[in-house]
């Protein structure tokens, strides 16, 4: 959900000048060669997951239809191309009048996919199709690499809440990104306030040790925080003595306490010591929530941990080791000739050291066994096989510049949910492998 569902105003800046300058000489130089109105396919995919993932997440598609949107050349942005004498005249003009009028299909958001998959296949003239490349990839690449993290975690936490919170560990706006992507992948809230206003997230957060230090004492802190937030609120106890501040939060608060929050020391060991201690003093319903670096191995570590929610920040927003997950956007198929009717010729780069592609304008599907467990992803450029025909996993985004649909966050979220259960178990294991899906052209 975002603001405009919410009913809430919607500020609307223009997105052409998220790209790369030579987007732009390329533009003017096909403008001047006759080439710019060519019917043309990109497509985004990777050729390879991140080291040792099973599977990667498509994130980031709702974005992404409302840059292409949003992507014009106001006044401004003319200007300042006119400024910096970066094009020519002809270029600035065409650019005045710059709207996407072609059609755009995808996975859905939310999918799964393996090496090859064509994640989004962008269709229309060069000159308005090749100004999208840099856009639709910064928006994909950094929020499939974050849900992908996000995946895993939730595979890792199972039942148990997971909070994101790592607004303070990346750029602001990367950080509305990163909690979208978040609850895509699994997450259940967010301390970043901009994501919930913006995509309706739900927010949670209570104090931090600043609040208890300020104070004369943890008593004094925890009294006041009570008092301004009700019993039900979660108190902070590791900033002196552990054993103490949970002795002295279900004091004050009662067996109503709703939570207590750790953020240092063994987890493990204080969180089985902190449930012992809160049955013991009758506050069996107050829950443990656990913060301080965590990535999906510590999570699955503390499975065995009476640990009702993880807080996580760094290594989420920052898609655990892999912030990346390297889309790229390469044309495919080009038509022969600038005639409305001239049929498409498949092109790809062959150059060495792997960074080859392969051509045609493609479909994807993915082929399940009997008992409907995925078993591969299958691409081919031709007809599908009619028994593959139900299985088409490309959908249409936007036709003739028009975006056809636009799906709830909650939706993307429960689509990756299915998506993800649709895999082999091996999937959901933690440790380094090949993807789970082989990628089969045909």
């Amino acid at each position: 959900m975002n603001t405009a569902e919410l009913g809430l105003p919607v500020a609307v800046p223009s997105t052409a000048l998220f790209t790369d300058q030579y987007e732009l000489t390329m533009l003017q130089a096909a403008l001047r060669g006759g080439t710019a109105d060519r019917r043309s396919v990109f497509e985004v995919f990777t050729r390879r997951l991140p080291e040792g993932r099973r599977y990667g997440v498509l994130a980031g598609t709702g974005r992404v239809l409302d840059a292409v949107e949003n992507f014009r050349f106001d006044e401004a942005v003319l200007d300042f191309l006119r400024d910096r004498q970066l094009i020519d005249d002809a270029t600035l003009e065409w650019l005045a009048g710059y709207r996407f009028r072609g059609d755009i299909w995808g996975y859905p958001e939310g999918d799964v996919y393996f090496p090859g998959s064509p994640l989004m296949r962008v269709e229309g003239t060069f000159a308005e199709a090749v100004l999208l490349e840099t856009v639709i990839l910064s928006i994909l690449n950094h929020d499939s690499a974050v849900a992908a993290a996000a995946s895993r975690m939730s595979v890792a936490a199972g039942s148990r809440q997971l909070i994101e919170m790592g607004a303070r560990r990346t750029h602001e706006l990367a950080a509305v990104a990163a909690s979208r992507a978040a609850y895509l992948g699994g997450f259940h809230s967010t301390s970043d306030l901009a994501a919930g206003f913006r995509y309706g997230i739900p927010t949670v957060g209570t104090s931090a040790h600043a609040f208890t230090l300020l104070h004369d004492s943890e008593r004094d802190a925890f009294t006041v925080q009570i008092a301004s937030l009700g019993r039900g609120t979660t108190l902070l106890v590791d900033t002196y003595d552990v054993a103490e501040a949970v002795r002295m939060a279900v004091e004050l608060a009662g067996p109503e306490l709703g939570a207590v929050r750790i953020d240092s020391g063994d987890l493990l060991l204080v969180a089985h010591r902190v449930r012992q201690q809160l049955d013991d003093l009758g506050a069996k319903d107050t829950k443990i929530v656990v913060t301080s670096d965590l990535d999906e191995y510590a999570i699955a570590s503390l499975a065995v941990a009476p640990v009702n929610a993880y807080g996580v920040g760094t290594q989420l927003v920052t898609g655990s080791g892999h912030p990346t997950c390297s889309m790229v956007y390469k044309l495919v198929a080009r038509a022969e000739s600038t005639a409305p009717e001239a049929p498409l010729v498949p092109v790809a780069k062959k150059s060495l050291g792997g960074k080859t592609s392969i051509g045609g304008r493609k479909w994807a599907a993915r082929r399940l066994d009997a008992d409907g467990v995925a078993e591969a992803e299958v691409i081919g450029t031709g007809e599908i096989p009619p028994e593959l025909a139900d299985q088409q996993l490309l959908v249409e985004l936007v036709r003739e510049g028009r975006v056809l649909a636009r799906e709830s966050l909650d939706t993307v979220r429960e689509r990756h949910a299915e998506a993800r259960a649709s895999l082999p178990l091996s999937a959901m294991q933690l440790s380094r492998g090949e993807p789970v899906l082989p990628t089969e052209y045909v």
